[in-house]
């Protein structure tokens, strides 16, 4: 059954309102369920930061060898399981909310607040969870490279989140690339979500991911973290300046954590401490 969950958190330097509804925590909340609002007194004033539910399940990681624009990084093809649901921001993190938390605007796009944030290194996000990690609301993460790529396809095996659209014929209601971008990044949320209420995660902006960037293996696998080492940091989901090869589901590159660019930026997970 579902249920109503309401806390309230405050601190020296923060208010917090979260709002949750249905079944915040748990096992066994659904994807159909309500997304969830964190709103933060950060350096800048207050921000918004909304997630949606990513329940649990299976899926098969990487793509077919007939897939159109594949590469070989993306095999073999293997099957994992998400065995924990979590929470992922609906948005890519826009540059109003990096600045509440961060007091500054790295943005080559800059002055338009509802845009992604980029030009951020992987280490650029570490230090923006870490800052949200320290208000103690919960746990803020990276996704890791599975969770993205699950959680970019919502039950669905096919090349794009919105299916395998072989002529590219759909392509401008979901994503910004080269084509309509007009060569720079937009607001976040124009574009037509995923199944899971997901925005933009094909194009726009690059999203980094937790893991180290490395082969797939052919095993079956629970909650991968990616290989423990390396020199090179997973991004996924493509961005404004790429072809649309790059914003397939599949896709993956790798780039070392002080890399930077306009179309490099990222989306946090949420989990509840318990």
């Amino acid at each position: 059954m579902s249920r109503d969950f309401r806390c309230l958190l405050a601190s020296f330097l923060l208010l917090v309102v979260c709002f949750v509804n249905p079944m915040f925590g748990g096992d066994n909340f659904k994807a159909n369920g309500e997304a969830i609002s964190i709103k933060i007194h950060g350096l800048a004033g207050e921000i918004e930061m909304k997630f949606a539910p990513i329940p649990t399940g299976e899926f098969v990681m990487g793509s077919p060898g007939n897939e159109k624009g594949r590469e070989s990084n993306e095999a073999p093809l293997h099957k994992i399981k998400i065995s924990k649901p979590f929470y992922l921001g609906m948005y890519e993190v826009t540059q109003e909310q990096w600045e509440a938390v961060m007091g500054s605007n790295p943005s080559h796009f800059s002055g338009n607040p509802k845009r992604p944030v980029e030009n951020i290194t992987w280490d650029d996000c570490w230090k923006f969870i870490k800052k949200l990690n320290e208000m103690k609301l919960g746990t803020f993460r990276l996704p890791t490279e599975a969770e993205w790529e699950y959680a970019y396809r919502a039950g669905k095996q096919t090349r794009f989140y919105w299916g395998d659209d072989p002529n590219n014929e759909e392509i401008n209601d979901y994503a910004w690339i080269e084509k309509n971008s007009e060569s720079k990044t937009h607001d976040v949320g124009l574009k037509k979500p995923n199944e899971w209420r997901l925005f933009d995660m094909s194009g726009n902006v690059w999203e980094w991911c937790q893991d180290w960037y490395g082969s797939y293996s052919s095993n079956d696998q629970v909650n991968p973290m990616g290989h423990p080492s390396g020199s090179y940091r997973v991004m996924r989901g493509g961005g404004w300046s790429d072809d649309t090869m790059y914003v397939r589901a599949a896709n993956r590159c790798g780039n070392i954590p002080i890399y930077t660019r306009s179309d490099v930026g990222c989306r946090v997970v949420f989990e509840r401490t318990q």
